[in-house]
């Protein structure tokens, strides 16, 4: 039995994985542009993810661009049975390396045909609107429009499922009277818990909450108190973090992301850890320690 399975199972769509899967952004190269520097590396990585067990892998075409759809077809292809690739839509690199809306009818379609392609597929088992009304997070703004989009895509029977990623609690609740939504993707972590009501919103509706960046944004008091924890527990900070995050709500899907096989290895070996209750409760007070000393 794969290592994985102590962490549990979530309804993605109608699939049931496991809920520590792996996201794929990093096997393009520096700023998620151009090639990675080793490309074998790159296919060994993912070919390892699988073998380990993973089930749940999260991807775009706007990475690289291209580069880590083509990478994971080419390590992966034909796909197990069992694996469920997740990509997004909604932004397009400049050739500056910038990431820009792309939220026209023409866009969305001309990206769920491109990732499509590079995947080898011929049906996207899920596909998440990536929000860009904010840079830097989330921001207010209908998502009607693009939404619709792929929802006429759902209908043609290129997108099995939909969800939304980078948005605010009125989004998701515009985006679930247009369509079924299966998960929400934003930023979330020990110390950012700005979601944490939508988190039990989903989590009452049975919708997959998948965060980003779980070790993004910490303040040095909040990492000292992150490591305290790590070093009691003979784990890293990631694995406290990500530990964290599978304990704090069963609907949570973690993807986290390397281009290293021991730092695969290492992140995937959380579903392990069982954090002892005063070791949640001092990350828990992470979230509420102010920023400076």
């Amino acid at each position: 039995m794969s290592i994985l399975s102590k962490a549990g199972t979530f309804t993605l769509g109608d699939r049931s994985v496991k809920r520590l899967g792996y996201g794929a952004m990093q096997l393009a190269g520096p700023g998620v542009f151009g090639p990675p520097k080793d490309r074998a590396a790159a296919v060994a990585v993912l070919r390892e993810a699988v073998a380990q067990g993973v089930d749940h892998i999260d991807t775009s075409d706007f990475y690289g661009p291209h580069v880590t759809n083509e990478i994971i077809r080419e390590a992966l292809h034909p796909y197990a049975d069992d694996l469920v690739l997740v990509t997004k839509v909604g932004a397009r690199r400049g050739t500056d390396a910038s990431w820009n809306p792309a939220f026209s009818r023409e866009e969305l379609t001309a990206a769920v045909h491109d990732n499509l392609r590079n995947l080898g597929l011929d049906v996207l088992p899920v596909v998440n609107l990536r929000s860009m009304f904010g840079t830097h997070g989330p921001a207010e703004g209908s998502i009607e429009a693009p939404l619709t989009v792929l929802a006429d895509l759902q209908r043609q029977g290129l997108i099995r499922h939909i969800g939304l990623s980078n948005v605010t609690a009125t989004q998701v609740a515009e985006g679930r009277r247009l369509c079924p939504v299966v998960c929400v993707q934003n930023l979330y972590n020990v110390a950012h818990r700005e979601d944490d009501a939508m988190l039990e919103a989903l989590r009452r509706d049975g919708i997959a909450y998948v965060p980003f960046f779980p070790l993004g944004g910490f303040t040095l008091l909040q990492s000292t108190h992150l490591d305290a924890v790590a070093a009691r527990l003979e784990a890293t900070p990631m694995q406290v973090a990500l530990a964290w995050l599978l304990r704090r709500a069963p609907n949570i899907l973690l993807i986290p992301g390397t281009s290293s096989l021991d730092h695969l290895r290492e992140n995937l070996a959380t579903a392990a850890i069982d954090l002892p209750d005063d070791a949640m409760a001092a990350l828990d007070d992470i979230g509420t320690t102010p920023a400076t000393a």
